[in-house]
Parts: structure tokens; C-alpha cells; sequence
């Protein structure tokens, strides 16, 4: 698209919006009475306007049933509302937005508690095939619980953990560089384990690729999706991804610290897998019988270990549920045009920046990762105190990622109209 830098131009756009409805479905943050710009949906996302209606009903139900909450309501004219099948009403929206089989993706936990489940499970090493290969610089969590399992397993990271880098020069990886590590490495290796778009540069990793290299080198294969689920059409079951994880705090709206959630391909549902097992994993129909030894449900909820958390679950299925009701495809075409009119706007506004995240819209979900090599934590308190709230990363780095099911047009080019102000009128040091 040939964008245009100006007001007409954004509120056209907006205008034409299939998804437009979609924002006023959400609470925008404001100040002294007026909406902030909000553009920091890759670190928590806003609150659905759905929410308190949803938690005043569960509460409702805690302070007028009690222990009968689990299993009141499984015969309404609405279908099945009780507690204790909450997490199989979020199966099919999720599904949909991670491209799984329902069976295939189970709510639960939180997002790093369920990376060491599926390690429990997945990093199996033998002893020919001991390494993990992994982009280096990944989010630390997922550093840290890499290196935890490898120690657990009696090796040394230093000498299992294969990290990729970007080129010398270079602030994102080359697919190359990552399939050419997979088949230096396809005889020792024993997991491919990263995230499917990089939290700091917004870089997306061609997942379906890796996944096939992984599996052709006899490997398996992984993905954290923190911040790629919500954000990029994903196609987990037909890519042949063997398990993968994410928050929904993010471009997902589910609340701080929200749900987590998990996919298990359906080719390992009935394999002999080691994994950390639980009271409520256990095969539904007689985990009431309180029997020793356990007998994991089918599919993904056999990795389920603890009782729901039932109020974030409520908020979580009312936040999945508007996704899903917009459609990944939708929300993919409204983000490729919202980040393309912030990098061009970006671009005009003459402000000495450089832009980390991929050019190619295909390689980039909802996000620019902005260097400001100078006075860059002045430029970010600025664009505070004009109302825009990004994320600030040292030392250097903005983020800024419009989320397409509450963003606007006229956001960008607002956004692009500070940084030309700034660019004509630094501030004064």
C-alpha cells in the first residue's frame, strides 16, 4: 500500500476497518479524561470491556453455591457452564487461533511452568542425542528453564545448549544460519526449542521450516509463543510442531499474569511420555476414584497437574472468545497495515532512529523495535507525556506494537506526529 502521512489519510483507513467494532469492546486507558495511545499490547494487553461481567457472575455463583460451583450449571439452555469444564469451552477458540485440533490445546498454568512440562516430557536425551539448539538471546526464562533441565539431566549447558545468533552486524537471524545449525548438529541433537517471534526485535521465525529441518535431522521440535499467538496466524497441527506453549497476557487480553495454555500434537497423545503428573491430568471419568497410579486423560489435558484457577479461566475464555470472533486472518491483514503505516510514518517523521524488526511484513508481527542510540530514554518519556505508552528496554531500544483488535489508523499518525515534533524540537538537555 502507498500510505499517506496524513490526518484524512488515517481516519479513511479506520473508516474502511473491518475489525473497527472490535475496540469498542475493550477499556482504553485514559488520562485527565482523555484515551491514551496505547501501543504496548506486546507486554500486557487491555482489559475487554466482557471481563467484570464474566468475574461478577463467577462470583456470584462462588458466594451463592460454594462447592457446588463445580457442577452447578452443566445443564442450562446455554450448554455446559460449570467450573469443572470451563477449560474444554476454551478448546475450540484456541484452536482456532493456534490452527490445532481441540484435543490438541489445553489451558493451564502459567507460561513457564508449562516450558519445564513439555522439557519433562520432550527433551529425552539418550545417549547419542543429548543437545538442545536454541536461538541465543531468547527471553531469559526460557534460558534459564533450558539450562535447569539440561543440569537435571546430568549435563553440562556449556557444552549441550546450541545457540544461534544473528550475524555479525545483524540484529535478527537468518533461517539460513538456524538450518545449518540443526544439520551441523543432526546426529547429537535431540530438541529444537525457541520461541516462534522474538520478544525484542518482533522478529518471526519461519516455524514450518524449522519444524520439518528438526524432524528430518530426528529431532523434535518446540515453540514459545508468548508473544507470537494473538499476534500471527499459526498452524501448529499441520506445520507437525510436537508441542508448544504461550501466555495469553498479551495480544490475547486475558489480564496480568493470565492463563497459559499448551499444544500437543495428536501423533504423541498416545505415546509413552515421561511427564509431571497431577490430580486433575487424571482420566476424567474416574478421578474420582482416587486410585493410585495415574491414568492421564487423553490429548493435551493429560499434562494438566493442578485445579484450574477459575476466575482467571472465566476472564481467559471471554478474551480468547473476541479473538477467535475476529478471526487470526483478519487481525494478520489490520497488523501488517497498522506496522506498515507506523514504520512509514516513522520513516517521514525524520527522527535518528533505526529499526530493528524485519522490513518484510511477513518476518514481523505486531511491533517495531525502535534503536535510539541518543537520548533515547528522553524520547520515550516524551512520547509519555504526550499520551503514548510503549515499552522502554535498555539501553537503548522502544517498542511500540499496535494490536490490531483495538489500535487505530489515526493512533499511528498521531505517533508519527510526535517523533516529527521531536525531530524539530529536541528536547533541551
Amino acid at each position: 500500500m502507498n500510505y499517506e502521512n496524513s490526518l484524512h489519510f488515517a481516519r479513511q483507513l479506520d473508516k474502511n476497518d473491518p475489525l473497527r467494532r472490535f475496540r469498542d469492546q475493550f477499556h482504553i486507558p485514559e488520562r485527565d479524561g482523555q484515551p491514551l495511545i496505547y501501543f504496548c499490547g506486546n507486554s500486557l494487553g487491555l482489559q475487554p470491556k466482557a471481563v467484570q461481567g464474566v468475574l461478577a457472575q463467577e462470583l456470584a455463583v462462588w458466594q451463592q453455591h460454594g462447592v457446588e460451583g463445580w457442577f452447578d450449571r452443566m445443564d442450562t439452555s446455554e450448554g455446559d457452564q460449570s467450573w469443572y469444564t470451563m477449560h474444554k469451552r476454551c478448546k475450540e477458540p484456541l484452536a482456532q487461533i493456534v490452527g490445532a485440533e481441540p484435543s490438541e490445546v489445553c489451558p493451564m498454568n502459567n507460561l513457564t511452568i508449562n516450558m519445564h512440562l513439555m522439557l519433562t516430557s520432550f527433551y529425552q536425551p539418550t545417549a547419542q542425542r543429548t543437545k538442545i539448539l536454541t536461538i541465543g538471546g531468547d527471553f531469559p526464562s526460557d534460558q534459564y528453564a533450558l539450562e535447569t533441565h539440561i543440569k537435571a539431566r546430568g549435563y553440562n549447558p556449556d557444552e549441550v545448549l546450541i545457540e544461534v545468533f544473528p550475524r555479525s552486524g545483524n540484529y535478527t537471524w537468518h533461517l539460513d544460519d538456524i538450518l545449518a545449525a540443526i544439520e551441523e548438529h543432526r546426529d547429537s541433537l535431540a530438541l529444537v526449542m525457541m520461541s516462534g517471534l522474538h520478544y525484542y526485535t518482533g522478529q518471526v521465525f519461519d516455524m514450518a521450516t524449522i519444524t520439518r529441518k528438526a524432524h528430518e535431522a530426528g529431532a523434535l521440535c518446540g515453540f514459545d509463543l508468548a508473544h507470537a499467538i494473538g499476534n500471527i496466524p499459526l498452524h501448529l497441527h499441520d506445520w507437525d510442531v510436537d508441542f508448544a506453549f504461550w501466555c495469553s497476557y498479551k495480544y490475547l487480553n486475558s489480564g496480568p499474569g493470565g492463563v497459559s495454555g499448551v499444544f500437543v500434537h495428536e501423533k504423541h497423545h498416545d505415546a509413552n511420555l515421561i511427564r509431571l503428573a497431577g490430580w486433575w491430568g487424571y482420566e476424567e471419568a474416574r478421578r474420582f476414584e482416587m486410585k493410585k497410579g495415574f491414568v492421564p486423560m487423553s490429548g493435551a489435558d493429560g499434562w494438566q497437574v493442578s485445579t484450574p484457577t477459575i476466575l482467571a479461566m472465566a476472564v481467559h475464555l471471554a478474551a480468547i472468545q473476541q479473538t477467535a470472533a475476529a478471526s487470526m486472518e483478519a487481525l494478520r491483514r489490520k497488523s501488517e497495515l497498522l506496522t506498515g503505516y507506523l514504520e512509514a510514518v516513522l520513516k517521514e517523521s525524520g527522527y535518528p532512529l533505526e529499526i530493528m524488526t524485519p522490513e518484510n511484513p511477513a518476518e514481523r508481527g505486531s511491533q517495531l523495535s525502535l534503536l535510539v542510540r541518543k537520548d533515547g530514554k528522553a524520547l520515550f518519556n516524551r512520547l509519555v507525556e504526550e499520551g503514548i505508552i510503549g515499552d522502554w528496554r535498555e539501553p537503548d531500544c522502544i517498542r511500540l506494537a499496535p494490536a490490531p483488535l483495538y489500535n487505530t489508523f489515526e493512533e499511528v499518525w498521531r505517533v508519527g506526529q510526535v517523533f516529527a515534533e521531536a525531530n524539530s524540537q529536541p528536547a533541551s538537555n
